[in-house]
């Protein structure tokens, strides 16, 4: 088990300890650290309130002080540190419209979402366990701390969260709480779409998902989601992890007549970019044939996206997209042409558009730009050479 760190961040407990208040590691890094995982951000929950933190350490920043978190800055490291609470109704199926601070570990932890999520750990890496949360973690099961409703009645956004640690981890969501699941999913429509986003996408790229998607179909999941409730989510397959921007992509190819605006996923614009990009290289691969245009499209897509396309290949043939024939199109065809490329960017090319004017004493148009596409054709093609006396005799021949 991996306590690097755990110790890194022990001086922080410790120093809180000192002062006369309990610290403790808690949430998904005690999971992880029990079931021998990964283990990215420590988390640390703690008696002392928000003033009495800041207090403490010289050097903090307030990121959610409202809410009971501080930054606390210790060897260029930052620290998650939040103090025990207790909260109010939730009337919006989001979040709570109190928040209580107190000062005992019980009332923190019986406010979470799932039993693997609520274990608390000490320095000394023993833990505190009152909702059986490391016993369902060796049985591999997903089990709300308290009634599984009321979990989800709180906040919906927990419903997928528990679809995604099964994604993530393989376990057997419990049967009350995918009962509950059932009763409360219509909740999510209260959701915004960047929650939604952000715990959807981490669900796609789970090692699992093949075994969450018919749950997600099942609890019509996607009937709530803006964009997702446009399109017929039965006619798509996925069994294996998938980007988001891909998974759109399929959507979007395979239903053309869908009026669905990537906008309302409030997506980012190098998001949106890659999901047309994959749209329109489905489209060329559907019609490829020979190693000429193969040329162009790696050229022009470049390898990682190709190799990913690849590498997804099986995806993509259960929904009908074709990635061409496996005789010009495969992981070895691409690398080799990659690695044979003249030029690797237009910018590369050995003349630009102020000389094809001058050469031709003519004014710039969107004709220019037809012409650079055609240099570069040609020069990818190896039937021009990239020099710029070369380039001048094509284009004195050619335009």
């Amino acid at each position: 088990m991996n306590k690097d760190l755990f110790l890194k961040a022990a001086p922080i407990l410790n120093q809180i300890q000192e002062n006369g208040f309990e610290a403790y590691y808690i949430g998904g890094s005690v999971r992880d650290y029990l079931m021998n995982r990964p283990i990215h951000d420590i988390d640390i929950t703690t008696s002392a309130s928000p003033d009495e933190i800041e207090a403490i350490f010289d050097h903090t920043i307030p990121i959610g002080k409202e809410h009971g978190t501080i930054n606390v800055v210790y060897q260029n490291e930052n620290y998650e540190v939040t103090t025990y609470r207790a909260e109010g109704e939730y009337k919006d199926h989001r979040r709570p419209d109190e928040v209580f601070f107190v000062r005992d570990l019980y009332q923190d932890v019986e406010r979470r979402d799932f039993t693997m999520n609520a274990i608390a750990m000490d320095t000394d890496f023993t833990i505190r366990d009152y909702f059986g949360g490391y016993e369902d973690i060796k049985q591999k099961r997903i089990v709300t701390v308290g009634p599984a409703e009321e979990r989800f009645t709180e906040d919906a956004l927990r419903i997928l969260r528990g679809l995604r640690f099964k994604s993530q981890l393989g376990f057997e969501i419990e049967t009350n709480t995918y009962k509950a699941m059932k009763q409360r999913m219509a909740d999510t429509a209260y959701l915004s779409i960047e929650r939604i986003i952000v715990e959807l996408t981490k669900l796609l790229a789970g090692k699992h998902v093949a075994q969450v998607y018919p749950l997600l179909l099942e609890l019509h999941f996607f009937d709530y989601v803006p964009f997702f409730k446009d399109y017929q989510m039965d006619h798509i397959h996925i069994d294996e992890p998938i980007s988001l921007e891909l998974l759109l992509a399929i959507m979007m190819y395979k239903q053309p007549n869908t009026n669905g605006a990537l906008a309302d996923l409030k997506i980012s614009n190098e998001m949106k970019k890659t999901v047309k990009m994959y749209d329109m290289l489905f489209d060329k691969l559907e019609t490829l044939s020979e190693k000429k245009a193969l040329r162009l499209l790696v050229y022009d897509y470049g390898l990682p996206v190709l190799s990913y396309i690849l590498t997804m290949h099986e995806t993509l043939n259960k929904n009908h997209i074709s990635t061409g024939h496996p005789l010009i199109v495969n992981q070895t065809s691409i690398k080799a042409i990659y690695n044979d490329l003249v030029i690797s960017k237009r910018s590369d090319i050995a003349i630009n558009g102020k000389i094809i004017l001058e050469t031709l004493n003519r004014k710039g148009g969107p004709w220019l730009k037809d012409v650079l596409r055609n240099i570069e054709c040609a020069i990818i093609n190896h039937e021009l050479q990239n020099e710029q006396s070369e380039i001048i005799k094509w284009v004195k021949a050619n335009v």
